[in-house]
């Protein structure tokens, strides 16, 4: 059985692949994100990735849409106490921002679609640096003061308003953030490496990384001159035609031959391989993509592999 990891100073438990649940409401319907998430838990998977604006970017979408296949699968499956649910304030439609108040409203809309009554993770999804820290820390200190939010986390924010956040954290005796959430994989590297990693391995945070994948180039479907339907495929293709994007598809099919492995795999086990990472997210919209994705949790690259990935990647 995989064992689970701590999750930075929390006494969450958490699977070391994370499934995200920006895809169910989305490419995935709530039959197959309940088949996703049936198979992703079969296996002893338990940490789950979502946020109230998932999937507001599509017509008709209000916002909460995967959250709420969220709630209720996890309604009819009985299994509240074995997962650990994440989840982002923000971005939503109607709660946009990181005000005290609209921290409060936010949690309790999650709450409501969740069909639950508490969050174990809950991340600010974009910084908002017109809100002071101690507002943002303040509000989420409430929340886990009446049990609402069991931890609290970051995503997409500086070292130097992450670093303020700790401090009055530290200095009021409020909630801590636990965890942070950057955009990290073997062709971003820069959007985490440098003082971000350093100042979470400095306080103790677990990073629980977005994009593992790019956007599904580091499946390796992606190659330069191919076309692939998929509603991700713009992006991913950019990465395709890059010198950079080139170099690491080639050190990742001969990393993956030598291990039998899938492409994926093998660029997921570089990024769970990092300091500081304790789970990369990555999304599944049919059962089928699971396998490649939960290998991530038995397939140790030789210091030799890291590297030839991390130069290539460079």
């Amino acid at each position: 059985m995989t064992s689970l990891r701590t999750l930075g100073s929390s006494d969450l438990q958490v699977f070391p692949l994370c499934l995200g649940g920006n895809v169910f409401g989305w490419t995935a319907d709530e039959d197959t994100s309940f088949a996703v998430l049936d198979a992703y838990t079969a296996v002893g998977g338990n940490f789950i990735d979502t946020a109230d604006s998932y999937t507001a970017w599509i017509e008709g979408h209000r916002g909460g849409e995967s959250e709420t296949i969220i709630g209720k699968w996890v309604k009819a499956r009985g299994n509240r106490d074995r997962v650990v649910i994440a989840t982002k304030v923000s971005q939503h439609p109607e709660f946009q921002g990181l005000s005290a108040a609209n921290i409060k409203a936010a949690a309790d809309a999650s709450l409501r679609r969740l069909d639950t009554d508490y969050i174990d993770l809950y991340y600010t999804h974009f910084d908002k640096p017109e809100i002071p820290v101690e507002e943002i820390i303040g509000a989420l200190d409430e929340l886990v003061k009446a049990g609402k939010v069991r931890h609290i986390a970051a995503s997409n924010i500086s070292p130097e308003r992450l670093k303020a956040s700790l401090e009055v954290s530290d200095r009021e005796g409020l909630a801590r953030y636990v965890a942070l959430q950057p955009h990290y994989n073997l062709v971003s590297r820069d959007t985490y490496e440098g003082p971000l990693q350093d100042l979470a391995a400095k306080e103790g945070l677990s990073a629980v990384p977005y994009f593992s994948l790019a956007a599904g180039f580091l499946t390796g479907k992606y190659r330069p001159g191919t076309k692939v339907d998929s509603a991700r495929a713009g992006r991913a293709q950019e990465y395709a035609e890059t010198e950079r994007g080139q170099k690491v598809l080639a050190a990742l099919d001969e990393i993956a031959g030598a291990h039998d492995a899938p492409v994926a795999t093998v660029a997921l086990a570089w990024l769970a391989a990092q300091p500081t990472i304790t789970a990369p997210i990555a999304s599944a919209r049919t059962p089928a993509q699971l396998p490649a994705l939960l290998a991530v949790a038995d397939l140790k690259l030789t210091e030799e592999e890291l590297a030839r990935l991390t130069a290539a990647s460079a």
